[in-house]
């Protein structure tokens, strides 16, 4: 457990995760120990933190220390707040919030750069969240695919209609093109910027060509050394780095319930 001046870190694996030990979310946050939980989250990715009984307000002010506040295209929310979107699947469910390996919202124009999730409701079992390192899956690509790759765009698109039902979205279901390889505005590392979620085609390049390509990458990612995986529990908290992650919740535990609140923070346009 490496020790920082304001909490402890334990880290989940040695590329990707971290529990924090000692911070109350619940409580103002000073200027000293956000720059130091930054740095930690900057480092690991993905922080996750146990026994956070905090209230809706209380998410918002935390979320609000990273940036803007995000708000999803569709989702349904909840305290007539579009910030704070509402995270159910139970066995009346025709679809688990975060299937499949994704980036949050990556058809934005500016998609979130951070994504807080408290989860207050847990099934018996299962339920678990997987977390996937964006620079460590470019990295382990050769050289000339790199190469390739840095030159190219791909379009981003979703379509929420009847995504979630009868809930009315917020706007039309977005469409964008960002690179393929991102550049993280704070780190400076480059990460993989595709996902299976949003990702439909690789501008300039023929459709074969551009699905023969996503496939691969789409594969790629799925390598369980980029990854790590968190067990929630009842007022876990997750905070992730949406710029250079990817996740994927798995829907294991049915007819049982899983519950709980999300906020995300505008990341600005990849670049």
């Amino acid at each position: 457990m490496a020790n920082y001046k304001y909490f402890d870190v334990e880290t989940v694996t040695p590329r990707i995760g971290a529990i924090i030990h000692g911070l109350n979310l619940n409580e103002e946050i000073s200027t000293e120990v956000f720059d130091e939980l930054h740095e930690a989250w900057m480092q690991h990715l993905v922080l996750f933190f146990r026994d956070q009984q905090i209230t809706h307000t209380e998410l918002l002010r935390f979320g609000r220390r990273f940036g803007e506040l995000h708000i999803h295209p569709a989702a349904p929310y909840i305290d007539g707040n579009p910030a704070l979107m509402k995270i159910h699947t139970s066995k009346d469910s025709f679809r688990n919030n975060g299937e499949g390996w994704h980036s949050d919202v990556s058809a934005d124009e500016e998609p979130p750069g951070a994504t807080i999730l408290h989860i207050q409701q847990t099934p018996s079992q299962g339920g678990d969240t997987l977390w996937a390192n964006m620079y460590e899956a470019y990295d382990a690509l050769s050289e000339p695919i790199k190469h390739l790759l840095l030159e190219l765009t791909a379009i981003h698109a979703a379509n929420y209609t009847g995504f979630y039902g009868d809930h009315p979205p917020q706007r039309e279901s977005p469409r964008s093109e960002h690179p393929v390889i991102r550049t993280h505005p704070v780190t400076g590392r480059k990460a993989l910027f595709i996902n299976s979620g949003f990702t439909r085609q690789i501008k300039v390049l023929r459709r074969w060509e551009s699905d023969a390509l996503l496939d691969m990458l789409f594969e790629h990612i799925k390598n369980p050394n980029f990854h790590c995986r968190f067990q929630w529990q009842p007022d876990s908290i997750a905070l992730w780095d949406n710029r250079c992650t990817q996740h994927l919740a798995v829907w294991d535990y049915f007819p049982e319930t899983r519950s709980g609140v999300r906020v995300t923070v505008k990341g600005g346009r990849p670049y």
